[in-house]
């Protein structure tokens, strides 16, 4: 046995290494792997896309000395002028396939030129729409995801059997390594895999120094039921409302032994943990949602004449449109108060209760997380303190850490002006260095048995990393394919006064599906859903105070849409997050969260924003689709069954099996 986890343990480190190589590799070589398409000429000089799509817009940055120029794309003339060194050519539009040649001209001379390739706009779906169909189908996400990674990396070659090679060849070379490393310098990803690390890191040790046990003890003596458990699960993804990450990575390591205790799925518990954590990150007053998202609106706002309202107080207004947060939120706690499930959630529930089988047979989950060394300690006093303070270090490091690096005259801008990702990461190092000092200074583990709890910790998250990371890949696909511009050119023809708030929500939730991000959809969605509004408000007279309600409406249908997405898709970082935190099997998750969150949408939809787009104010269109939501539960849902107690809860029967961390 102990040569079987000597190999395991020695495998593991190795896959660390490996990944940490690839950081480096990253680090060090990626900003000379930017495939700039750009060829200059003296001064001149601009950067041509990778891929253009076939009759969709986009546009073209160049760099010169100040004056008029042209770009000329396939025989058609844009003109800009340059101010300041820098131009932008807007609503550049190539029609058909192939090989497409760029110049730049200026004074009847040509002074830069470059290439790129258009393809169908379809084709740019289709890197997404194969690696989550492939995920559903196989219930594997990694062959899923680098299946999706390869086809769209192909794809940017254009359809030919050389493209798949270099496609290939790019999954790692360019995608992979640009996700670890931006050539933008952009830290995020970086800061995000430090923090999974380290939280990782931080329950190993807690863990293992009986602090876990402790708060299990504890939250036992309300938790005595799966409902309770359920309500207490819920509650404190409300709680720590300030950031998504956080969220799911701390309610789930803390929740999971207590839900497997009571004979709660580990679909169930990664679901509530879903559902509290994008829908109140972006609806919740202080988060580090914020400065984003007013950012977005600032910008979009600010160029509209005849709009003065500031984006803060834009963003206030449109929390009561934001309806497919609230409801889900709200959701969740009717599930669980009410002891009834529909769908594949019911089964799952079922199986739990009666058959003590917190997940399925043959589910795929991290076996790291099952490894002896994240049980607690033999003999060690059980103190909820030595679990409880590390996490009160977490959340309150990472307020701290907001208050210190943003800005502004009260709470709420200070916070939504912060760099979010450097206050994480500082808060996790904090709870691991005090969930370290407690072990050691208690006498509970030596030093070493500390630093073992902790690698062990660390390494569970492996597999989360690899899957984000993958994640990351893909949507820097979709970006280079442009899918999100094909989507909202697709779509965006069909926006009409009274339709806009309802299209507007379909628009950002299949663009967030499609392409795993709730931000990059924000990005792409909000400066051009807000001018539009104000468009479509001029037009039938609605510029005015009165008719602001379809602005709010507006804004609020890209924010919840694009959490909708991103909360049901496989292949994002949150629904990942949650669904590892909880130690299920990732597409089990989806599965099983998929049809709770289309209830809860489609209710959103007709009852909701249909009716506002319409003028039905939104304190009628609130109440109404919350009691339908509910109601609608008890209509289509069904009672679980009371568990059985006797029954031990079955972790072998897994292929991948999973302890309590």
């Amino acid at each position: 046995m102990r040569s079987l986890r000597g190999f395991i343990r020695s495998r593991t480190r190795t896959a660390a290494f490996l990944l940490l190589a690839v950081a480096v590799v990253a680090l060090l070589f990626a900003p000379h792997l930017s495939r700039d398409a750009s060829a200059q000429n003296g001064e001149y000089s601009f950067e041509a896309p990778k891929v253009v799509l076939d009759g969709v817009p986009f546009s073209v940055e160049a760099e010169g000395p100040d004056g008029a120029a042209e770009l000329v794309v396939s025989g058609e003339e844009y003109e800009a002028s340059f101010s300041g060194g820098a131009a932008t050519f807007e609503e550049v539009v190539v029609s058909g396939s192939g090989e497409v040649s760029m110049s730049l001209v200026s004074g009847g001379e040509e002074v830069s030129g470059g290439e790129t390739r258009s393809i169908p706009g379809w084709l740019s779906i289709l890197p997404p729409v194969i690696a989550i169909g492939i995920a559903l189908l196989t219930r594997q996400v990694v062959p899923a995801l680098f299946l999706g990674i390869w086809v769209g990396a192909a794809l940017s070659y254009g359809v030919s059997f050389g493209g798949l090679w270099s496609g290939l060849l790019d999954v790692l070379g360019v995608y992979v390594l640009e996700a670890l490393s931006p050539p933008d310098g952009d830290t995020g990803h970086a800061s995000i895999i430090v923090f999974t690390l380290m939280i990782g890191g931080m329950v190993g040790i807690i863990s293992r120094n009986g602090g876990t046990k402790g708060v299990v003890n504890r939250i036992i003596g309300y938790a005595s039921t799966p409902r309770r458990g359920q309500v207490t699960t819920g509650a404190l993804g409300v709680a720590i409302f300030f950031d998504d990450y956080a969220n799911s990575l701390v309610v789930g390591n803390t929740m999971r032994p207590i839900a497997d205790r009571l004979r709660i799925s580990r679909e169930k518990l990664a679901y509530i943990v879903d559902s509290t954590a994008a829908p109140v990150a972006t609806i919740a007053l202080i988060t580090t949602w914020i400065g984003f998202q007013v950012g977005l609106i600032g910008d979009a706002v600010g160029g509209i004449e005849g709009f003065g309202e500031a984006a803060y107080s834009v963003f206030l207004n449109s929390i009561p449109y934001s309806f497919y947060p609230i409801l889900a939120v709200i959701f969740v706690f009717a599930v669980a108060i009410s002891g009834r499930d529909f769908g594949p959630m019911h089964a799952a529930e079922e199986r739990a209760r009666t058959e003590g089988k917190v997940f399925r047979d043959g589910a795929s989950i991290d076996p790291e997380a099952a490894s002896d060394e994240t049980r607690h300690k033999e003999g060690v006093p059980e103190r909820a303190y030595n679990a409880v303070i590390p996490i009160a270090v977490l959340i309150g490091g990472a307020m701290a850490g907001l208050y210190a690096t943003g800005s502004g005259d009260n709470l709420r801008d200070i916070i939504g002006s912060a760099d979010s990702f450097s206050a994480l990461v500082w808060a996790s190092l904090l709870s691991v260095i005090v969930a370290a000092a407690l072990s050691v200074g208690q006498r509970i583990l030596t030093l070493g048995e500390t630093m073992d709890a902790w690698y062990s910790g660390l390494r569970s998250m492996l597999f989360v990393l690899i899957i984000l990371v993958l994640a990351w890949s893909l949507s820097g696909v979709t970006d280079v394919l442009r899918t999100g511009d094909f989507l909202v050119s697709a779509l965006g023809a069909s926006l009409a006064p009274g339709l806009l708030p309802a299209i507007i929500f379909i628009v950002a939730a299949a663009t967030a599906f499609s392409t795993g991000t709730s931000w990059g959809t924000m990005g792409i969605l909000i400066p051009l859903t807000v001018p539009l509004a104000w468009a479509i408000m001029g037009a039938n007279g609605l510029a005015n105070p009165d008719g602001y309600y379809l602005m709010y409406a507006a804004v609020a249908s890209v924010l919840a849409g694009a959490v909708w997405g991103d909360h049901c898709s496989p292949i994002s970082d949150t629904t990942i997050i949650s669904s590892m935190a909880s130690g299920c099997d990732h597409i089990d998750h989806v599965r099983t969260q998929i049809p709770y969150a289309l209830f809860v949408g489609g209710v959103a939809i007709l009852l909701a924003l249909l009716p506002v787009g319409f003028g039905v104010p939104w304190w009628i269109a609130l109440p109404v689709s919350i009691a339908v939501s509910v109601g609608g539960l008890f209509i289509i849902g069904k009672k679980v069954s009371e568990p059985t107690y006797d029954i031990p809860v079955e972790r072998e029967s897994a292929k991948e099996p999973m302890t309590s961390a």
